[in-house]
């Protein structure tokens, strides 16, 4: 083989050996020689090889956990405290040159201020307050992480508290507390629907009674004002017989069931019984004379 032909040869291996493919979920930078020399985008790229190095840096959002940790509250109780930061290297040159020349090893970086973070925070919270401020925990801990990540070409996307323990015994006594105010609350509103239905029984028999009440007295003012009729009827067409037309009304009723009663033949009763049904009294040896 010639010369030209091995130089061929080597220059295709050479060409070969340089390729790089970068993906989209990453981006590139190119050493020559232990120096930052360019930046390599996703498709392909070449490098000299042995000269020049391609480092890799993935750009998707990441998770980190900052591991379980005990932290004293300050109430004075040890509360067991995991979260988790959510994150990702920014796409420009600039930020990923920061994740590789600004700070070492990122990720350690991140959990470990994590850490620090979440002891400064909860330790000036008590138990119950760091279990009900969790949204506040989050945002304090996201805010902090973001200044001081401000210089490594990070996005700190969200952190994530996953759990806030108490010792056991401390979370059994919660347990019977939150346990006795919900008996609490529930024997009170049963107290309540209770007077409830009571009032409104009573409200009942109060308008119950309001309506027997209006009801005689709408009964009594109807016969006293049919006996008005009665008597002014009887005062202009029975003039002074008013007692009479009384009686005749007692003998109606006591002769609505057949009933026989005895009445003095020389009284006006029974005239008036006698004109009523179109006949006279017999009149008696006496009557004649």
């Amino acid at each position: 083989m010639s010369l030209i032909g091995l130089i061929i040869v080597g220059a295709v291996v050479i060409f070969f050996m340089g390729i790089r493919i970068v993906r989209p979920t990453h981006r590139g930078l190119v050493e020559r020689l232990g120096k930052y020399n360019r930046f390599a985008n996703p498709g392909f790229n070449w490098v000299i090889p042995i000269v020049e190095n391609l480092y890799q840096i993935n750009i998707t959002e990441q998770m980190v956990d900052a591991e379980p940790q005990e932290i004293i509250t300050n109430d004075n109780l040890n509360a067991k405290v995991d979260a988790q930061v959510y994150f990702k290297v920014k796409a420009d040159e600039e930020s990923v040159k920061s994740t590789q020349y600004n700070v070492n090893n990122y990720q350690w970086q991140i959990v470990n201020l994590a850490r620090t973070t979440l002891r400064n925070i909860i330790g000036t919270l008590t138990l119950k307050s760091a279990n009900s401020e969790r949204g506040k925990i989050n945002a304090e801990l996201h805010k902090t992480l973001c200044e001081e990540t401000a210089s490594w070409g990070l996005e700190i996307v969200r952190t994530e508290l996953k759990e806030i323990d108490p010792p056991k015994d401390v979370q059994e006594t919660m347990n019977k507390v939150v346990k006795a105010e919900n008996e609490k609350l529930s024997a009170v509103d049963y107290a309540t629907a209770t007077e409830t239905v009571a009032d409104g029984q009573k409200r009942a028999e109060i308008k119950k009674a309001e309506g027997i009440k209006q009801a005689r007295i709408l009964a009594a003012e109807g016969e006293a004002e049919a006996i008005r009729l009665v008597n002014e009827a009887a005062e202009k067409y029975f003039t002074g017989n008013a007692q009479v037309l009384r009686k005749l009304e007692a003998v109606e009723k006591s002769l609505e069931h057949n009933a026989k009663i005895v009445v003095p033949a020389n009284t006006e009763l029974v005239n008036v019984i006698g004109e009523m049904a179109g006949f006279l009294p017999i009149k008696t040896k006496e009557d004649k004379k």
